[in-house]
């Protein structure tokens, strides 16, 4: 057992893939030791406030007491049961509540490990769906670019094809259709013409598109991308049209990240399929959850099949539905919408100031999201060295230096996020110039 702080570190760089990083040349890991609050404790006893909510998931913050509780009682009854033929209430009671706060019409759920399984669940279900009406042909899937769905093999074939390096993966990943992302920012009037690509691809290749699938309003990890609600809102009314199903991605926006509780309501739509993750346990679990409508649900299961074909081993884990039920009250609890909404203003009045800057190219701000799009890549190393100089930890990628700090973050700690941002953008050595 490797007990030294240097010594994990070397082992862990010798020997320990993190993500998107190279093992000939790793990048720096900081070793964490404690976490409370918004704050992550070092292996060198400093202390960090954390921007990014472990990516985008502890909204409640960390070593909170509510979730302690609510795992600690759970795993006295059991940890674990496989879900084939058995049930149990955390799951029920979850799955209850998660039909009661979704859009309208979403009343099936599958409670599968992660977000990625539930992108693969819900575009395997779209298949089954299309296949059981007959529609054999309808087996691929149309998204817009910018997007980002997750890693495994049929979400990353929705994925932007550039920022996800298909090139990679020619002749064995499927190949899908790609219509152009909606230029018509959140804020903006909404110009028609960002509908024009996605209409094309429809109209040209409906027979063969099982579901349009994109992220609503919130283009995550392939951009950070604020678009506008009309856009969604027309994408609702173009799948009518050409029956195809609408697969809402909120993996990262759901949970009020974006102001409304679900980003499909900044368009007041339901889709036919929604996919939850990341905030659901409130970062304690893995935990994902795919819904569907009772057409959906019942057209799959009066195909050949006679069933959904998907069963992962962790399903409706009840140590992770119970951190999920405490979780959703907490959200109740906290009152959510003052919360994100006094992050929101924060987030205004610390970094459009950065709007003008020379390093800058846009700063965009919607609920507790804040990003900052630099004119260049940053560099990774030498950025994550001068944010944990200034005792936060903030995760940027490419030419995005971006935060989506917890719920629970206080003004002051936030108002610290800001300013080491504002300071770490002054610095022209933190850049690929």
């Amino acid at each position: 057992m490797v007990k030294k702080h240097t010594d994990i570190l070397e082992y862990d760089q010798n020997h320990i893939w993190h993500p998107y990083t190279s093992m000939t040349n790793p990048l720096p890991s900081y070793i964490v030791t404690h976490a409370n609050g918004v704050k992550l404790t070092l292996g060198d006893g400093e202390q960090v406030i954390d921007g990014m909510s472990s990516w985008w998931s502890v909204v409640h913050g960390y070593n909170n007491d509510v979730l302690n509780q609510a795992i600690k009682e759970q795993v006295d009854k059991f940890s674990h049961v496989m879900f084939g033929g058995l049930t149990h209430e955390p799951a029920v009671n979850l799955s209850k509540k998660l039909i009661d706060i979704t859009p309208q019409g979403l009343d099936k759920v599958f409670l599968a490990d992660s977000g990625s399984v539930a992108v693969e669940v819900a575009l395997k279900m779209a298949i089954q769906y299309q296949h059981s009406l007959g529609n054999v042909n309808k087996n691929k899937f149309l998204t817009i670019r910018n997007g980002y769905h997750g890693d495994t093999f049929a979400a990353m074939s929705v994925c932007d094809p550039v920022n996800g390096m298909h090139q990679l993966f020619t002749g064995f990943m499927a190949e899908n259709y790609f219509a152009d992302a909606p230029k018509s920012t959140f804020n903006d009037a909404f110009d028609k013409s960002d509908l024009e690509s996605i209409s094309h691809q429809l109209e040209k290749n409906h027979h063969n598109i099982a579901a349009l699938i994109l992220e609503p309003v919130v283009q995550g990890a392939g951009g950070m991308r604020f678009y506008h609600p009309e856009f969604l809102k027309a994408c609702r009314q173009l799948c009518d049209q050409y029956n195809v199903l609408l697969i809402a991605d909120e993996i990262a926006t759901g949970f009020g990240r974006s102001g409304k509780l679900f980003a499909c309501e900044h368009a007041g739509i339901s889709p036919d399929i929604l996919c939850l993750g990341k905030a659901l346990t409130g970062g304690y679990m893995t935990l994902a959850a795919t819904l569907c409508t009772t057409e959906v649900a019942e057209t799959i299961s009066k195909g050949d099949a006679g069933v959904f074909m998907h069963g992962p081993t962790f399903m409706g884990n009840p140590l992770a539905c119970a951190a999920a039920n405490a979780s959703l009250k907490l959200l109740e609890d906290n009152n959510w919408q003052q919360q994100v909404q006094n992050i929101e203003t924060i987030l205004n009045d610390e970094l459009l100031e950065l709007s003008d800057h020379r390093n800058v190219n846009d700063v965009r701000i919607l609920g507790a999201i804040g990003v900052v799009e630099a004119k260049t890549s940053v560099n990774m190393a030498e950025i994550q060295k001068q944010f944990i100089k200034r005792g936060v930890w903030v995760r940027p990628f490419g030419k995005l230096i971006y935060v989506m700090p917890p719920f629970v973050i206080s003004e002051t700690e936030l108002k610290t996020l800001c300013k080491a941002i504002v300071d770490v953008v002054d610095d022209d050595s933190v850049f690929n110039y």
